[in-house]
């Protein structure tokens, strides 16, 4: 199970959170009392019926025929709009704060990453990962933001656990909660069968809009480096607007020109 919850887990997810306190421990934590994962939660995330599906069919003269379904949705797509706005409670340097996303339009670029549950066993390796590399976000005007519908008491215990435990000890970026997740749902990364996220991870220039996403199933980590890489290509698009990135593009490397005279010296050079 690749995010399952340890019984040291989510005992704390929000169900009775005024049994908490800001100096939560994971000691604090009853042994006996577990989190019931759903036979669902296999690390996979399981196709929805949904009743907004429609056929197509390819008609070749007189016959007809299914050729595949589609799901129809008259929703924009999130790449390209602005980000959908959030107010929420997170966990930063082992205090609750507030988090507002559009409070950093105008300021900074925002790497907004969601995972499923805390205490869980691919989440840890992202989320320090981020953390390690925060100097480098920082560097090019970045902020990273970490997102699950764990509550700030869970959140809280788990930065209070250590590394070696499978804990995240201290982050260099906040954990938001979206224990109502709302926060989920308007990215379109909630399974509502499940109650969680899916590893979505979007970016979000200066202006607010989102310029790059991506949807992990549950037992599929991702790539700070790529995430990165990504990042500087945005960045240099739009500090360059007459230039495009190929594929694999690195700062330094040779960028194209968006038009069929200009591009051909790229072909030409690699």
């Amino acid at each position: 199970m690749a995010c399952s919850a340890s019984a040291s887990a989510t005992t704390l997810m929000a169900s009775k959170p005024s049994v908490f306190s800001a100096n939560l421990t994971p000691s604090s934590i009853s042994s006996s009392q577990t989190l019931t994962i759903p036979r669902s939660f296999s690390g996979l995330r399981k196709p929805l019926q949904s009743r907004n599906l429609r056929s197509l069919s390819i008609t070749r003269g007189s016959h007809s025929r299914k050729a595949f379904v589609v799901k129809a949705t008259s929703e924009a797509p999130l790449v390209g709009n602005k980000a959908p706005d959030f107010e929420a409670e997170a966990v930063f340097d082992q205090e609750f704060i507030k988090v507002k996303l559009s409070e950093y339009i105008g300021k900074k670029y925002v790497v907004l990453f969601f995972y499923p549950l805390d205490f869980t066993f691919v989440c840890p390796t992202e989320i320090t990962a981020f953390s390690d590399r925060h100097a480098e976000f920082e560097k090019i005007n970045t902020e990273i933001l970490g997102v699950s519908v764990d509550s700030v008491f869970s959140h809280l215990a788990w930065v209070q656990t250590d590394r070696k435990s499978g804990g995240l000890g201290d982050l260099k970026y906040p954990l938001i909660s979206d224990v109502t997740k709302s926060i989920s749902k308007s990215f379109g990364v909630l399974i509502p069968d499940q109650g969680i996220a899916l590893r979505g991870l979007f970016i979000i220039d200066k202006e607010g809009v989102i310029q790059h996403s991506t949807i992990n199933n549950l037992a599929i980590g991702r790539s700070v480096d790529e995430t990165m890489r990504t990042l500087q290509a945005l960045q240099y698009v739009q500090e360059n607007p007459d230039e495009v990135c190929p594929a694999g593009w690195k700062p330094g490397e040779k960028s194209m020109k968006q038009d069929p005279k200009g591009s051909k010296e790229y072909f030409a050079a690699i």
